[in-house]
């Protein structure tokens, strides 16, 4: 390998830590929320963890968003599925619901995440120390939310397989929630297609929306 391809290979390596990091905390919390709800088969599965050897898939979490950071391509990726048993869950909400608060939990924490690497830049800035901080922290916090925000706004789109679909199922009437996620299981292939061909004009808009509105709100418009 000449040496600037291993530069490239070895830069694109180190990249792969937000987007590992960010997709175990996605997973986790799909796991815990379900375990809040009385379902423990994802503790059962060794998932209820931060651990990102439990969630890794080795094509959507290594071999494929290392294969676009090569190529100067946004990192884009997959982790392990959670496993859920929804008839696990509380009756007090119905199994829809469950299903919501679950779905939702994942890109949720991504934001969170992007909110909390966000304000220790602010915090890094207004206390001074940001001119005695590596770049390398700088670069790992900003690359940090940027991925994070992404698999926010990417998961909740209302396309199966995605987060978003089951939140929305959640939010119709129960009557709806049945044919809609049945035609969503059906035909979402489709639209999943067509998101990934076209992420980069979907997603990039409502990214740089919420990445200036957090900023805005952290102190670091």
């Amino acid at each position: 390998m000449e040496q600037g391809n291993f530069d490239t290979f070895i830069v694109a390596i180190i990249g792969l830590i937000p987007v590992i990091l960010s997709l175990s905390v996605h997973e986790f919390a799909h796991a815990w929320s379900a375990k809040q709800l009385g379902d423990d088969t994802a503790t059962r599965h060794g998932r209820l963890t931060l651990n990102p050897i439990a969630h890794i898939d080795p094509i959507g979490t290594l071999v494929l968003p290392l294969l676009l950071t090569m190529q100067g391509l946004p990192a884009f990726g997959w982790a392990k599925p959670v496993p859920t048993d929804p008839s696990r869950y509380t009756r007090k909400i119905s199994m829809w619901k469950g299903h919501m608060i679950v779905a939702a939990a994942g890109p949720i924490s991504n934001l969170l995440m992007a909110i909390i690497c966000l304000a220790l830049a602010s915090f890094l800035v207004h206390s001074g120390y940001i001119a005695n901080t590596p770049e390398a922290i700088a670069t790992f916090l900003i690359r940090m939310v940027i991925i994070n925000i992404a698999l926010f706004v990417f998961n909740m789109l209302p396309v199966a397989p995605l987060d978003g679909q089951s939140v929305l199922a959640g939010l119709l009437p129960s009557a709806w929630a049945s044919g809609f996620h049945n035609i969503s299981r059906r035909f979402g292939w489709i639209g999943l297609i067509l998101i990934i061909v076209f992420a980069g004009r979907i997603l990039a808009r409502p990214v740089e929306l919420i990445f200036t509105g957090l900023k805005a709100i952290v102190g670091l418009s």
